[in-house]
């Protein structure tokens, strides 16, 4: 059997979600603090510091599910089953945070809180629910002997442990979004955003540190990869160093350091989850092999997706982050 078809998309999925949880968790966080502003003026500077790339870092997650439908079909209506309430509830997130988004500027004095309230509870709820969504995969779903979703009631996903994750992927995507704000605004709103950073780097630190003692508790089988393959250790090193990166660029004020360790945090704990699950596509019931599509349809959309679509899609977005590179002023207007 051809290996190269199936192992391939897995890494474009992997790529586009790891881009995805990078990208938009910035400017889901962003949204979060949004809530917490004080004033109008730094709303409009929040709003101004992501408004050139909010909309293209969602692309990633439309690719990443065009790729699950089209190359994993049988993984694909698994995880639809298994978490189709909370997928729906995160797609009625991201819209009303994109429509208050855009309605928001057009409102009036008095009605524009609704729109802040949307932007600010479509972010958070999204975040969230893609939060609750990795935990209760790592706690694992129900796969029938057929290899399908045997079903259940519609909160099967529902655990302590997934709301944890929710919680937790909260707190990070802060983070990102506040080393956002230190990278790309000036003062007021970059000194406010390096007074949160360590807050939010505390919360999410408790989150990793109680997150790990309720997976030893629960005996998960994800846990089990850490004495089968020693090397995964790596990871956590590169999360310390992430950390210490934080630390010194909020108290020497090297104002791309806080963003680029926390991204390194989330790649670290990214890349700690890809691993341990391999070879599986939903662990630990249904391999990357196993849930392929059919081998002439894995090539057909390679010739098509895989070396036009994808190439075009990293293209633009080294693009648009080079083109709108700089820090953004406070009195600049978001379209």
């Amino acid at each position: 059997m051809n290996t190269f078809f199936p192992y391939f998309w897995a890494a474009v999925l992997g790529l586009s979600l790891l881009l995805y949880v990078l990208l938009d968790g910035f400017d889901l966080g962003v949204g979060i603090l949004f809530g917490f502003a004080r004033d109008e003026a730094a709303r409009r500077h929040m709003l101004s510091a992501i408004s050139p790339v909010w909309d293209g870092n969602e692309t990633w997650l439309v690719i990443g599910g065009t790729v699950l439908w089209a190359a994993f079909p049988t993984a694909y209506a698994l995880i639809l089953s298994a978490f189709y309430l909370p997928i729906c509830l995160m797609l009625c997130a991201l819209i009303l945070r994109g429509v208050a988004f855009e309605f928001r500027q057009r409102a009036g004095v008095h009605t524009r809180f609704v729109w802040d309230i949307g932007f600010t509870g479509g972010s958070f709820i999204a975040t969230f629910v893609q939060g609750v969504v990795v935990g209760a995969l790592v706690r694992g779903i129900s796969v029938g002997a057929d290899g399908r979703f045997p079903g259940g009631g519609a909160l099967d996903w529902a655990s302590p442990f997934a709301f944890l994750c929710g919680a937790g992927l909260c707190l990070g995507n802060a983070l990102l979004g506040a080393g956002w704000l230190v990278l790309k605004s000036e003062d007021p709103l970059r000194e406010r955003s390096y007074r949160i950073i360590p807050w939010l780097l505390a919360g999410v630190l408790i989150f990793l540190i109680l997150a790990f003692l309720a997976a030893l508790r629960m005996d998960l089988s994800v846990m089990h990869r850490w004495i089968e393959r020693p090397w995964l250790e790596v990871f956590p090193l590169i999360g310390v160093l992430a950390v210490i990166t934080i630390v010194f660029g909020v108290r020497r004020r090297r104002d791309s350091w806080p963003f680029a360790g926390a991204a390194a945090i989330f790649l670290a704990a990214f890349a700690t989850l890809a691993a341990s699950f391999l070879p599986y596509m939903v662990p630990f019931s249904l391999t990357i092999l196993e849930a392929a599509a059919p081998m002439s349809s894995l090539s057909f959309i390679f010739w098509g997706a895989g070396i036009v679509v994808l190439p075009l899609t990293l293209m633009y977005t080294i693009i648009v982050y080079t083109v709108f590179k700089g820090k953004v002023g406070p009195s600049a207007e978001y379209p």
